[in-house]
């Protein structure tokens, strides 16, 4: 029984990781597009400032 125990308790602690991982993921998935959109701008901003001032 205590083997048992042991392997439910790895389980459950894999389980944790995989499920916390994959929120961070989820979460970066929906943060990555926005902060791509922002540099992009920024960029495109940048450019248009640089060719005025010359």
């Amino acid at each position: 029984m205590s083997t048992l125990l042991w392997i439910v308790i790895a389980v459950a602690v894999i389980f944790l990781i995989v499920g916390g991982t994959v929120k961070a993921v989820n979460f970066l998935l929906w943060i990555a597009p926005i902060l791509l959109i922002v540099a992009v701008i920024m960029f495109l901003m940048n450019r248009s400032r640089g060719r005025r001032g010359a």
